[in-house]
């Protein structure tokens, strides 16, 4: 049995697809959220989901929570005499997960589609991963938070739709996502967030202004079991503001009562940096898909967090129009990730839809630029496939020697946005042997070829003698299985032919040619013009792009030659 489980930095849940439709599975205590919460009791047990997180406030020491945010990290984290690792505490709330899943639907569970934040990069996925493997659950696939929610809110839309957008702040991170539903297809267009911003964040600032109107308090500001009391205060304090204002703040701190009355309109006020840091992602998306906001068919809230209305109305404002609250923000994602579970178990009732989804991070090679100088400077990066991608995808630059008589190329192979690759993540290093000549004379092909799983193929080619050499790249500690692994690699391949190569590209081009050899005067100054952005539409190897131009240069053709050809 597979399921879908949305593994989350304040809650988790998981659900199942059967019977047609998207279930969700309570817990043992009959609630469908599970704290993502890990403690260990006082005789010693571990402890995982509501009865660790009663136990935060009072048992800071001995309780984990929001560990999420460090996984795919090497932080450890001390629980009373234990130290674990974040995929260690994502495992337990993992293996919690599947017992409960096991006990409700009375069988085994052996498979999972786990989400993860769509800007988690290749470390925090491979971590994600392990901590399955951990709970003993085979991870059939990772899937992006926001693309989970998509296929929540279109699953039942099955015919076409504009552009819309993701909007996912939930406990710890925010993500946005560009979705397209057409024929059948539900395709992320493009993806953008921020992994360390959430609920959680309100939360502090909200502590942060409560504690201000507590002076006696001021000089233990930093003790962690009053930090703990003020942070589960700032919780029940932001739930209320979303109902009511003012709101009250209160706890009991070593025996005293503390309360205060936060206003909506104080809480909003502190709460303004962490609001524009909303902006940015928006924006990233909007500008990587090339879609206007104005024409998004509507604007999605996915996440607990956007519940609280000073992110509606920042919201409101962003888009001058209201969001679409209609899927339930605490579900959609695993109900989402139950669909997926569906299409992997090839269930009859979904045989209609597919899905693709983006490259979160621009994937590339460092290399060494020349300034007007001729002086060097290595370790810049060059992107091959960048961010937001359409995966699966292959691509393939060129590159050269910088050295006389070089006699091999290396490329390290690293995953992000920056310009200096040492503020990237570094994912491998691969070189091929090449003959000794001057600078610059020696070309080496380099092919990045990813699929949805994360399996990055990294192929260099020396035109010059035909040498050839791969590296794959997957998480040694999750490796599949061999026939997985061939079948991945088999469906990869059919990728590798350069865009200028395809039968119905080259068809165009050809096309484009004779009109040029058989027009005169203007006409075969269009064509030739028609030519060149055709080809660099090839050179830039995006597969919308491409059919965009290829579309447009046949158009013109056609008005060119006449009916004879339409």
């Amino acid at each position: 049995m597979i399921v879908g489980i949305d593994l989350g930095t304040t809650n988790s849940a998981v659900a199942v697809w059967r019977d047609g439709e998207a279930t969700l599975i309570p817990n043992s205590i009959g609630d469908v959220l599970t704290p993502s919460a890990v403690g260990v009791s006082d005789e010693g047990a571990v402890l995982v989901g509501m009865a660790a997180r009663e136990r935060r406030a009072t048992h800071p020491a001995l309780t984990a929570t929001a560990f999420k945010r460090q996984i795919g990290t090497q932080q450890k984290l001390q629980i009373g005499q234990h130290l674990f690792s974040p995929e260690d505490l994502s495992a337990l709330v993992l293996r919690a997960l599947k017992a409960d899943a096991e006990e409700w639907l009375g069988e085994p569970v052996d498979s999972a589609v786990i989400t993860v934040p769509a800007y988690f990069n290749d470390r925090q996925r491979k971590a994600t991963r392990r901590a399955g493997e951990i709970a003993g659950l085979k991870v059939e696939r990772l899937l992006n938070e926001p693309t989970a929610a998509a296929l929540a809110h279109g699953i039942h839309e099955k015919e076409d739709k504009n552009p819309f957008l993701v909007f996912d702040l939930g406990g710890g991170t925010f993500d946005v996502s560009i979705v397209e539903i057409f024929e059948g297809i539900i395709e992320v267009r493009a993806s953008a967030g921020d992994n360390r911003l959430g609920g959680e964040d309100f939360n502090d600032v909200l502590a942060d202004l409560a504690l201000g109107q507590f002076p006696a308090l001021a000089g233990i500001a930093h003790d962690s079991r009053l930090r703990e009391m003020m942070r589960a205060a700032a919780e029940r304090c932001r739930r209320a503001l979303t109902t009511g204002d003012p709101a009250a703040f209160s706890f009991v701190w070593e025996g005293q009562p503390f309360e205060t009355a936060v206003t909506a309109a104080d809480f909003e006020a502190a709460a303004g940096p962490l609001v524009a840091r909303l902006r940015d992602p928006v924006l990233r998306s909007l500008r990587d898909s090339g879609v206007v906001s104005e024409t998004l068919s509507e604007v999605v809230l996915v996440g607990g967090a956007t519940r609280m209305p000073l992110v509606r109305r920042a919201v409101t404002r962003m888009f001058g129009r209201f969001p679409d609250a209609s899927v339930h923000p605490d579900h959609a994602v695993a109900l989402g990730a139950a669909v997926q579970a569906g299409l992997r178990a090839r269930d009859a009732a979904l045989n209609e839809i597919r899905l693709t989804d983006v490259c979160p991070f621009t994937l590339g090679v460092d290399t060494t630029e020349f300034d007007s100088n001729g002086r060097m400077h290595p370790d810049v990066f060059a992107p091959i496939i960048e961010r937001n991608t359409v995966i699966p995808a292959s691509r393939v630059h060129a590159f050269s020697t910088v050295h006389d008589n070089q006699k091999a190329v290396q490329f390290g192979i690293y995953q992000g946005e920056a310009r200096n690759v040492a503020s990237n993540v570094k994912l491998g290093t691969v070189s091929v042997p090449v003959p000794p000549r001057p600078a610059g004379r020696i070309h080496v092909d380099c092919r990045f070829s990813y699929d949805t799983s994360g399996l990055l193929e990294v192929d260099l080619t020396v035109p010059e003698t035909g040498m050839t050499k791969q590296l794959v790249i997957h998480d040694d500690e999750d490796a599949p299985d061999e026939a997985e692994l061939a079948a991945r690699r088999a469906a990869l391949a059919g990728l590798k032919v350069h865009p200028r190569d395809d039968a119905a590209n080259a068809a165009v081009l050809a096309r484009a040619a004779r009109c040029y050899e058989f027009f005169l005067g203007e006409r075969r100054d269009h064509i030739g013009q028609l030519i060149l952005a055709f080809e660099a539409a090839l050179e830039r190897q995006d597969p919308r792009d491409i059919a965009h131009v290829r579309r447009e240069v046949e158009e013109r053709l056609n008005a060119l030659e006449g009916e004879r050809f339409l």
